[in-house]
């Protein structure tokens, strides 16, 4: 990616995080309050899946070709991590070919599990517009309680309950890996338990932003 980025994206504010840590829910309220453009990485997932070639992306390939007990019940979760094409960054172009198509004003307010550090760092301009969620697994497993979303996947499997527990520890050692990048890199963090409700979640987000 061309020197140029950090500046082109200079209006973005990023938010990234393990699966179930509340970022959609807070990226809303900040985009609500301070009038920001929201970005939601997951809505345009297949859209980006129509727009990243197979030839150039062998993990998103592998996992089109799989059925669902394939891709869920059959693989521990340590092989689900490494394959799984969004947590390779595959498919991570039409993210930034997205925002750089906005308007600089109003900001945006970009939020979603395949921001990855190591992608996002060289594209900073301002290092305080990048802030990481990492849940606990015990907010993680109260919040897909409550939104019913691993379920839903898990239930179209032979095997729900193995691909729930599947599920939930390949996302257990996402949040883990995040957090040795996230260390690595020296990018903020915040840590999300039960004991944070939404709103202050929100502002411990807006005051890593510094807005």
């Amino acid at each position: 990616m061309c020197s140029s980025l950090p500046g082109r994206l200079r209006h973005v504010y990023w938010l990234g995080g393990g699966s179930g840590a509340g970022k959609s829910t807070v990226a809303r309220r900040i985009a609500a309050s301070h009038g920001f453009r929201f970005y939601a990485t997951d809505t345009v997932r297949s859209d980006h899946d129509s727009r990243c070639a197979s030839e150039d992306h062998p993990f998103l390939s592998q996992f089109r070709a799989m059925d669902m007990d394939e891709r869920w019940v059959n693989r521990p979760p340590e092989v689900m991590l490494e394959t799984f094409h969004w947590f390779r960054g595959e498919c991570f172009g039409p993210i930034v070919e997205d925002l750089i198509d906005m308007p600089e004003q109003p900001p945006v307010i970009a939020e979603g599990f395949r921001l990855l550090p190591r992608l996002l760092q060289p594209l900073l301009a301002v290092p305080s517009h990048a802030v990481w969620l990492l849940p606990t697994p015990r907010f993680r497993r109260a919040a897909f309680a409550s939104r019913g979303s691993l379920w839903e996947i898990a239930s179209k499997t032979s095997n729900p309950d193995k691909a729930l527990s599947n599920l939930l520890e390949r996302d257990r050692l996402f949040t883990e890996r995040l957090r040795d990048e996230t260390r690595h890199l020296r990018l903020p963090v915040i840590d999300v338990d039960v004991a944070l409700d939404e709103d202050q979640l929100t502002e411990l987000v807006t005051e890593s932003y510094r807005l």
